[in-house]
């Protein structure tokens, strides 16, 4: 039951992800489907023009709202020398307030960001700076150069909504980007507030109508005369569509998300692993309960002799299992909060035991009523329907049978417990072929220097100081690194041939000369930059074998080919190089089409290529090379490493919660297997003891006893490996590079099975067969 409430609050708390916003049913995202220049994309972003044209043109928007997110930024008060670094930093309009309906603890939401240059900071935020009660009206530096007012502060933002981690909004009426008509850019997300009794499904129509309206004409400018059809013919395709607030958490799941999202299927695994330690429990009590009924006969009997009625004994022994259900629940609401603490760790949440709300209480209590009522169900019409006269004529043996039911209870939970044990060894095999599959990069030994940026002029110098440190390979000046960083794409079209079937959609990364020698990047043809020797690298730029097999060449044949990556000035590219295709997103997606193009003016990071030997020092000697050249800005590092395993965090938390309830789930199954073979033992003390005075030894007899039990086990290891196969496939299917189910873990399930099984139900048999047989047979 602790197990259940622990999985059940961390289930709550997703399924209550931002709901707690004013009128949230009433609230929508806009998302983009699209294929374009051969590349498919799922956005949750859309163009900037795209709320203004939602607002006017569709009668049941009432208002529409824009995020931008910009990453991380430096800021400080004007009085203040040292930075702090934001990391999520977001542009906001002025109607985010009123869409949300988030209240301001000081400043007026009517005003706080329609005015540019203005910000509104949360509590935790603003306290790095002022009292917040004066903070309205202050002035803060960003990224020492750009000065805000603060006009509002708001409290810290819930954990499960969207704004989590979320210390200030700018206003987007001073973003300059925000006011351009540029409908072929999707980078802003877009939430709209229908009026009262519309659904998204109401306005599909009018919004797929602006992609004629409004992005075709905007075409028409690099592509003349394109028509929708043109643009629908060649393969090419804009779908508009709207996901409500309340499912962008669990059903979203777009590349990149506004913030962090879950996934449904890990509610319906940890709401399956949850209901799975109750029956297991429950079985245990029906199985227990049966198969000690022949201690509890006579009393049966007895009652039934003075009078009872069945359903008077019925009423007794569910009273009985209903007060047990209750006093477990007292010791698992125990265990549960002394365990919180830990479970908060293991899975990434923020989860308390929420003892003063009363909904929670009635839910626990008639959970635990309904627990204990389904657990003595079944023993309390078992034991009702024993006859009176055979179990006090001690024929106890023959009237109480039952052990068909208690067999197939204890392959069921034996069937569980197989499943379990193949989905966690799926889930960290997954895991281990993720962090061992060749990634067509180095991620081992480089470290990142975020913020880089902040030097303004001094990047360069920086990175020079840092090669001269003996530990230091290599470096690296770059926004773009393959593991979590910015991301941007771009369309390019061919010099020769400038149609819109002929274009493709690239991932477009502004680098450095190092860049590829650093990351560890191998090429497949051509050269890298070398800006010293040919100043025609700074339109120069180097492709992927995707972006080669997309336009139908060869890495050879495609050296020298110039494209248009500038739509709006008509600038030239060449290519110079082919890189081996490496996995710059996730596993989970296929490598796409990219175009690295030098710019390492461009830049926010330095990665470093290190060669081992003592890193701590090397960390400490870069980090006062930093502190000399940008002593007010705060050191920001990590391992390439490290961030890439943060790509996986969702997986890997699951895996771990995976094991845990794994084995509570096999301790479970093995105690109530431990009280049957100890009943068992009993029951059969006396031909225990007459078939040793006959001569059988400890091994026969421990073979009699234990051979019926590893039978059910052996059944329960035959449903459940199809089962387990079953479900872990399915799991992998999100994964476009995974792993096959290799055999052994089939093997490794069911031994790990019928191991621990036969374990449990020898130590018993042991036990019983290495008494004294004149005990035994002596015992009346």
């Amino acid at each position: 039951m602790a197990g259940g409430l622990l999985l059940g609050l961390y289930i709550y708390d997703d399924l209550s992800h931002d709901k707690m916003f004013t009128e949230a049913e009433r609230i929508y995202r806009i998302n983009t489907d699209m294929k374009f220049g051969g590349a498919a994309e799922e956005n949750a972003e859309v163009s900037a023009p795209m709320a203004e044209a939602m607002v006017n043109d569709i009668p049941q928007v009432e208002m529409a709202t824009r995020f931008r997110n910009i990453g991380g930024v430096f800021i400080r008060s004007q009085n203040a020398k040292d930075n702090v670094r934001e990391p999520q930093v977001s542009y906001a309009d002025s109607t985010f307030f009123d869409m949300f309906g988030i209240e301001l603890l000081y400043g007026d939401k009517r005003t706080a960001l329609t005015e540019p240059n203005t910000m509104v900071i949360t509590r935790t935020a603003a306290e790095k700076h002022f009292p917040i009660d004066r903070a309205v009206g202050k002035t803060l530096v960003i990224n020492d150069q750009d000065l805000y007012t603060v006009t509002g502060v708001l409290e810290d933002l819930p954990k499960n909504s969207i704004f989590k981690d979320k210390p200030l909004f700018l206003a987007m009426s001073g973003y300059e980007d925000a006011q351009l008509a540029e409908w072929g850019n999707h980078n802003y997300f877009t939430f709209i507030k229908l009026v009262p009794g519309t659904t998204g499904t109401n306005i599909q129509n009018e919004l797929q109508a602006m992609v004629g309206r409004y992005l075709i004409p905007y075409a028409q400018r690099f592509f003349p005369g394109i028509t929708e059809q043109q643009f629908l013919d060649s393969g090419n395709y804009v779908n508009y569509s709207t996901i409500p607030l309340t499912d962008i958490h669990l059903h979203s799941g777009r590349n990149p998300e506004f913030s962090a999202v879950s996934d449904i299927k890990n509610v319906y695994i940890l709401g399956a692993i949850a209901l799975i330690l109750l029956v297991l429990a429950s079985v245990n009590f029906m199985n227990l309960s049966t198969a000690h009924s022949l201690k509890r006969a006579k009393e049966v009997g007895i009652r039934k002799t003075l009078g009872s009625q069945r359903s008077g004994l019925i009423g007794q022994f569910l009273t009985e299992s209903g007060l047990i259900a209750m006093g477990a629940l007292i010791f698992a609401i125990i265990v549960a909060y002394i365990a919180i603490p830990f479970y908060n760790e293991l899975s990434g949440k923020e989860l308390s035991v929420p003892f003063s709300n009363p909904i929670f209480w009635l839910i626990l209590i008639i959970a635990a009523l309904v627990l204990g009522l389904f657990s003595g169900s079944y023993p309390a019409f078992f034991m009702s329907r024993f006859v009176a006269a055979k179990v006090l004529k001690g024929q106890g043996d023959n009237a109480i049978g039952g052990g068909r039911v208690r067999n197939a209870l204890v392959i069921l939970q034996f069937s569980i417990s197989v499943f379990l044990i193949m989905g966690t060894l799926t889930v960290f095999q997954q895991l281990r072929f993720i962090q061992g599959k060749d990634l067509g990069y180095g991620k081992n030994q480089v470290l990142i220097i975020g913020g880089v940026n902040a030097l303004e002029g001094r990047k360069q110098a920086f990175k020079d100081a840092v090669l001269r440190l003996s530990q230091v390979d290599n470096a690296t000046l770059s926004s773009f690194l393959p593991t979590p960083s910015a991301r941007s794409s771009g369309t390019y079209l061919l010099a020769e041939d400038r149609s819109q079937e002929k274009s493709i959609n690239m991932q477009q990364w502004a680098v450095d000369d190092d860049y590829l020698n650093t990351i560890g990047l191998s090429l497949v043809s051509g050269r890298t930059f070398d800006l010293d020797k040919f100043a025609t690298d700074s339109l120069a730029i180097i492709v992927n074998e995707k972006a080669v097999s997309i336009l139908g060449k060869t890495p050879e044949t495609v050296i020298g080919t110039q494209f248009v990556n500038n739509l709006e000035e008509g600038t030239l590219s060449t290519v110079i190089g082919v890189v081996k295709d490496f996995h710059f997103e996730t596993l989970r997606e296929e490598v796409g089409a990219l175009a690295l193009f030098n710019g390492a003016e461009f830049s926010s990071n330095l990665a470093i290529k290190l060669n081992g030997g003592d890193v701590s020092r090397t960390l400490t000697e870069i980090e006062n090379i930093w502190r000399n050249m940008a002593p007010t800005q705060p050191f920001d590092s990590y391992f390439m490493d490290d961030s890439f395993n943060t790509s996986y965090d969702a997986e890997q938390r699951l895996g771990r919660i995976f094991m845990i309830f794994t084995i509570l789930s096999i301790i479970i199954a093995c105690l109530g297997l431990l009280g049957l073979a100890t009943f068992n033992a009993q029951k059969r003390v006396k031909e225990i003891g007459v078939r040793k005075v006959l001569g059988a030894g400890v091994g026969q007899i421990v073979y009699r006893l234990s051979s019926d039990f590893l039978k059910l086990v052996g059944l329960a290891v035959v449903i459940a490996l199809p089962l387990g196969w079953y479900a872990m496939d399915r799991w992998l299917q999100d994964f476009s590079y995974r792993i096959d189910i290799p055999w052994w873990i089939f093997a490794l399930s069911a031994l790990l099975a019928v191991g621990v099984a036969l374990v449990t139900v020898s130590y018993q048999s042991i036990k019983a067969a290495i008494v004294n047989p004149v005990k035994s047979l002596r015992a009346e």
